[in-house]
């Protein structure tokens, strides 16, 4: 088994359909095909290289990077991509963590990396610059290794309660899993669609090109690398039946946007939001603006993209009927998963009770990533345990009541509170921290920190700022800082978020 047959199999079929376009740079599937094979070569003859080690990829949103992904299953390797917003502490952890015997980075993250790992033994650092791409361009094509379903095809590095982000071992049949439920669920591809990567394509972004790679779709980059509504626009102008994944902040700041109202709604073919909770009114109002072309899927990295999904559809259908619960939900199991609400002893809950949601099906990772006492708990019973709270209708239909218990989503990002209460104790000014979300109109939940200092001390927010700025990605700091004499706790000594929670919202 091979996901790069996905592409080259396309590039047999439509060989001078486009495949990837940035600005004035456009590959057809055939010249994509080519790359690739010469850079599985390439990464073939690396120090190292054997099948399943770890490749890891600190990349804006570029072709290169969709070619150094294939390049990874053409060769029978694995791809580490990383959010290229990360700091350089937090892939200097993920590339230890991983094992990687290599990372390729962009010129403009790669001074970064190397400041903070330098010459770490068995560990080659490579700057994506025109020298390296060279070198891969002339490197010999591999042939196609052999895999098996089992074999990791993507290392997906999120988050985790400890502060430390796990890496959830996704297999190269869960990808395939996943292709197939895009056509079974979202919609059916060929080579006059298009979709366009404003989201990253470290994430879901680039889960979706897979689908429509397999199918001889057009996969268009902005030539920012990243998103911005008047070149969405722009794009959504230039091509036809144009799909794009969105987290819900980038569908407000599409629609706050002064171009949408000259939008052409006819070019979209499907908008496919997730990754946090979107507000009823956004909702209505994005389907009163870009029609019945919305998708809403429910997944975790540890299931990507692939839990529930309200369709098209079903979207219109519950517009038009006023069925506001349906319109709320994530919608109903995606083809082949199995979804539970279900109680502390893991058996189904009722309709309407609300319990913890679990899933089980092809799509669900294999494990973390050295991490066999995290799986023991969230893989418990061969199920996937989301630490997600919600609860199921008569329908089937999903409603989510809350994320993980602490866990915070900005702007589609989950950011979990430890990791930054860790950074901001390092200040010896500061005695107790505590971090919590606070809902914000455009990121969903901002960040706010709880500081106690200790006596005598006077920390100030500019000064827990910059410390948070060295230690972890910025989308990641906290935006208010409220300094207290202490925190609320109960009686066992432990700090009640929730209290914190009602006050930072009040306090806006």
């Amino acid at each position: 088994m091979n996901l790069a047959t996905l592409l080259h199999n396309t590039a047999a079929r439509v060989p001078d359909q486009r495949a990837l376009t940035q600005g004035a740079q456009s590959w057809s599937y055939a010249e994509f095909g080519t790359r690739v094979a010469r850079s599985a070569g390439f990464l073939l003859s690396l120090k190292g290289a054997t099948p399943g080690c770890r490749i890891a990829m600190a990349l804006e949103n570029s072709p290169a990077f969709l070619q150094l992904m294939y390049a990874c299953w053409h060769a029978g390797v694995c791809p580490v991509p990383m959010n290229a917003k990360l700091h350089p502490k937090e892939f200097a952890y993920i590339l230890e963590h991983s094992g990687a015997i290599a990372c390729f980075a962009s010129p403009s993250l790669y001074p970064g990396i190397v400041g903070e790992v330098g010459t770490r033994p068995g560990l080659q650092l490579i700057e994506l610059d025109t020298i390296a791409a060279g070198q891969i361009a002339q490197a010999a094509p591999a042939p196609l290794a052999d895999g098996a379903p089992d074999d990791p095809g993507w290392l997906f590095y999120t988050s985790g309660t400890t502060g430390r982000p796990k890496g959830a071992t996704i297999t190269l049949r869960n990808l395939l899993f996943a292709t197939h439920a895009y056509y079974a669920d979202i919609d059916w591809l060929d080579e006059r669609d298009c979709i366009i990567h404003p989201a990253p394509l470290s994430h879901g972004s680039g889960l979706y090109a897979l689908p429509h790679i397999a199918r001889g779709s057009h996969n268009v980059i902005p030539s920012s690398s990243s998103f911005s509504p008047g070149e969405v626009f722009e794009l959504i102008e230039r091509y036809e039946n144009v799909s794009f994944f969105a987290a819900p902040t980038m569908l407000v700041r599409l629609m706050s946007d002064g171009g949408v109202d000259k939008v052409r709604a006819e070019h979209l073919k499907c908008i496919i939001y997730g990754g946090a909770p979107m507000y009823l009114s956004d909702l209505e109002r994005a389907l009163g603006l870009f029609g019945p072309r919305l998708y809403h899927l429910y997944g975790q990295g540890e299931s990507p993209m692939t839990i529930t999904g309200l369709s098209k559809r079903a979207h219109a259908q519950a517009l038009a009927a006023n069925d506001r619960a349906m319109l709320a939900s994530t919608g109903v199991a995606r083809t082949g998963v199995e979804v539970r609400v279900a109680g502390d002893d893991d058996q189904p809950l009722p309709p309407g009770q609300i319990g913890e949601i679990i899933t089980r099906s092809d799509c669900v990772m294999r494990g973390y990533w050295r991490s066999a006492e995290n799986d023991a708990v969230t893989l418990r019973g061969g199920w996937l345990h989301t630490g997600d709270v919600g609860s199921l209708d008569e329908r089937g239909y999903l409603t989510l009541k809350d994320r993980s218990k602490d866990m915070i989503i900005s702007g589609g990002s989950n950011i979990y509170p430890r990791e930054i209460e860790d950074v901001l104790l390092l200040d010896a000014r500061v005695a107790q921290a505590s971090v919590v979300g606070a809902p914000h109109a455009e990121w969903g939940e901002e960040v706010v920190a709880f500081i106690v200092a200790k006596p005598g001390a006077a920390p100030t927010a500019q000064m827990l700022d910059q410390l948070c700025l060295q230690h972890i990605a910025r989308y990641k700091r906290p935006r208010r800082y409220v300094f207290v004499e202490d925190l609320p706790k109960n009686n066992y000594g432990k700090v009640l978020k929730t209290a914190l929670r009602e006050q930072a919202k009040a306090q806006q």
